[in-house]
């Protein structure tokens, strides 16, 4: 287990009186950092120029940080690899980079016989990151962000979440992904605040990490915070310096929000993004903490959502990435007045908050019904029983596809008649009802912190 410290230092602060901010590039909105400097050196003197693209895979450790910000120092675009990706995986990102100069984090401080760079690369269009998408099939797609586009999210976030250089962020989630980027580097830096990093999620460690450096603020999956309740030693107390726990993904049910809120004694609060398009909806600081447990949020500064008429979520703002390594996933994702589809099914209420009701692809079929899974799946984890469950189409001659529940406990009796009568009782469809239901111990997860329903599929 690597537990490290990252402080970024400030020169000039910068605050957004509101709306998103724009007109310099992320690299002079982080500000001056004399380390910084030293390793866009280094880099400059292995023949990264303006445009080069730079590859890396680590676990989560503070030079990850620095090997960002050297790049957009220079220009360059940063194109980390999860440190956790197999080889056929890495292989598959490698090839769509080509060509590019390969980093070792853990040695970049060996080569400094460059000169240190200062000046600011202050060039907001310009690429600034390829971030591959995790998936449970298919070849991953390279997202490109700017240096305006990252910009602009950090800026915001720190004004939505409130966060000030009093704060201090624990960060285990890859900073190869956009959440560790965005919650662990950018809007860290932005607000002056701190972050500890881990490179991997162990609850108990994490339980004492946040103890031992007041943790105020976290990010991430239910999945997380629920081990984090379970764990051995586990009290509020040893918790109270948190503050704002913001999360995201599958199963963030309000019987989540609820518990999380009782034992980690903090303002819990669901948002809403992904890689293509990073937190575009969340509760904001002044908002009625009454919707954080029962939507996905409100928009942002400058997005703007919509539902269009089959039902999928639309986007457009200035945090948005600009596409795809791969000019047909391009056009497939973005319309020609650029609303990005994002396949998730959601419904927008009058006073514009969001709630995700599914995927446009995580739709069971069943004798011609369509059900959202992610439907099914809030019904279960309303059960005092259920600790987490995710719901898949198993196949079915008859039927096409029948409701299978995969269901992680808190200890207590749960099986598929007691699963039944619950559906029962809360007035569910028959149809909607879970056919099948799987006790397991854990929930095989992705990267992201996301159930791989593929590999529950494959159980069947």
């Amino acid at each position: 287990m690597i537990e490290a410290t990252f402080v970024t230092p400030f020169g000039e602060r910068y605050r957004a009186p509101g709306g998103p901010w724009a007109g310099r590039s992320l690299d002079a909105r982080l500000g001056a950092d004399p380390a910084v400097d030293r390793w866009a050196g280094a880099l400059r003197a292995r023949g990264v120029v303006t445009g080069s693209v730079v590859t890396w895979q680590s676990p989560n450790r503070p030079e990850v940080a620095l090997a960002y910000r050297a790049c957009w120092r220079l220009g360059a675009i940063a194109a980390p690899i999860h440190h956790q990706a197999g080889a056929t995986e890495t292989a598959a990102m490698r090839a769509q980079l080509e060509p590019f100069v390969d980093l070792d984090v853990t040695d970049v401080a060996e080569f400094v016989d460059g000169s240190p760079i200062t000046a600011y690369w202050d060039v907001p269009e310009s690429l600034a990151a390829v971030l591959f998408t995790s998936g449970s099939s298919g070849e991953p797609k390279g997202v490109l962000h700017t240096q305006s586009t990252l910009a602009t999210k950090a800026t915001s976030m720190q004004r939505v979440h409130g966060l000030t250089p009093d704060d201090v962020v624990l960060m285990p989630a890859p900073c190869a992904h956009i959440s560790g980027l965005l919650n662990g580097i950018t809007l860290p830096g932005i607000a002056g605040a701190r972050t500890v990093f881990m490179d991997r999620w162990d609850p108990m460690v994490a339980l004492e990490i946040i103890e031992r450096e007041t943790v105020t603020f976290m990010i991430g999956p239910p999945t997380f915070f629920v081990s984090l309740m379970d764990a051995d030693g586990f009290s509020s107390e040893r918790v109270r310096s948190l503050r704002l726990i913001s999360s995201g993904g599958a199963g963030v049910s309000p019987a989540f929000v609820e518990r999380a809120r009782r034992e980690l004694g903090a303002r819990v609060k669901r948002t809403y993004g992904s890689t293509e398009a990073p937190t575009v909806a969340t509760s904001h600081a002044d908002d009625d903490e009454r919707h954080d447990a029962t939507h996905d949020g409100r928009a942002v500064d400058g997005v703007e959502l919509r539902v269009a008429d089959h039902g999928e979520l639309m986007i457009r703002g200035p945090e948005v990435c600009v596409g795809y390594l791969s000019t047909e996933a391009t056009a497939a994702a973005f319309d020609p007045d650029g609303w990005f589809h994002t396949g998730d099914l959601a419904t927008i209420d009058d006073a514009g908050w969001l709630t995700i009701v599914g995927r446009v692809r995580d739709v069971i079929i069943r004798g011609g019904e369509n059900i959202a899974a992610a439907e099914i799946e809030a019904v279960l984890e309303a059960h005092p029983s259920v600790s987490a469950a995710a719901v898949v189409g198993l196949p079915d001659d008859r039927l096409g596809e029948r409701v299978g529940a995969f269901v992680v406990t808190n200890g207590d009796r749960f099986d598929l008649t007691i699963c039944q009568e619950w559906f029962a009782e809360r007035g569910v469809a028959r149809f909607k009802t879970p056919e099948r239901v799987e006790i397991l111990d854990a929930l095989p997860l992705l990267p992201t912190g996301k159930p791989d329903k593929a590999t529950l599929r494959n159980r069947a």
